[in-house]
């Protein structure tokens, strides 16, 4: 591939037209994203986010600052939070204006929202100082992000030394028998319900693709690695169908 163009989706677009593209998907499902979340997975999502908070395991007995990337609407930094106690602050950072609204409205409705602050920002140029956090996820983010290196670059930069990265994404069905129906499941229902829910199925079939188009979690593992990751590993889940990848600043 060109190294001036990236994947949207399987079509083959400039690197620097990706981010537009993406934040136009994330404009048209803002409203209706965690409902989407829902009906995708049949509530599965719920599970896997309450797996990555519990591998967070801030500390009770201390202040504990992470950064939730790509989380707008807080779903993961809800239970990070609730995980960690008073003593957990989350910033939360997100690209998308809109995704960021439904948050910060969804923050003003329960107790935990008074520990998370929003933020509009990049993954790839963060605006925040090295060293700034004790820990770092994103969930069903990185593969929309134009850049994955630079952003997996800037997750290690803002770590504190003994920081833990956390990244839970789609990833590749290796259970025989389930790769067929997920495949027919993600291609015949996934963009019809986005139809039926949002009035769009356009943005579902770019998720749809962009999942095909992610690294392999061994490939994804080398390059957290790159970024100066160690210990870096990976936990499939639900037969390969979401991943857990892993990294420490040490």
């Amino acid at each position: 591939m060109d190294p001036q163009q990236t994947h949207f989706g399987e079509r083959r677009v400039a690197l620097d037209a990706k981010q537009g593209l993406v934040d136009d998907v994330f404009h048209k499902v803002a409203d209706r994203y965690d409902l989407m979340n829902d009906l995708m997975s049949a509530g599965l999502h719920r599970l896997w986010k309450n797996m990555l908070a519990a591998k967070v395991a801030p500390p009770r007995h201390r202040p504990y600052a992470h950064l939730d990337v790509a989380g707008g609407t807080g779903d993961v930094a809800f239970r990070i939070a609730r995980v960690g106690g008073k003593g957990t602050r989350v910033t939360v950072a997100d690209i998308n204006a809109d995704m960021l609204r439904v948050g910060q409205a969804r923050a003003g409705k329960r107790a935990e929202g008074s520990q998370l602050e929003f933020v509009e920002a990049n993954a790839e140029a963060l605006p925040f100082e090295a060293a700034a956090f004790d820990g770092y996820t994103i969930a069903f983010g990185i593969r929309n992000v134009p850049r994955i290196e630079r952003a997996l670059t800037e997750a290690y930069r803002v770590l504190r030394r003994g920081g833990r990265f956390l990244c839970l994404e789609f990833s590749h069905v290796d259970m025989p028998g389930l790769d067929r129906i997920y495949a027919a499941y993600s291609d015949a229902v996934i963009p019809a319900l986005g139809r039926a829910v949002t009035g769009d199925g356009a943005p579902y079939r770019y998720l749809v693709e962009s999942i095909r188009q992610f690294p392999t979690p061994e490939r994804f593992a080398d390059m957290i690695g790159a970024a100066g990751f160690s210990r870096v590993s990976y936990e499939r889940i639900s037969g390969g169908i979401v991943a857990i990848h892993s990294g420490w600043k040490l």
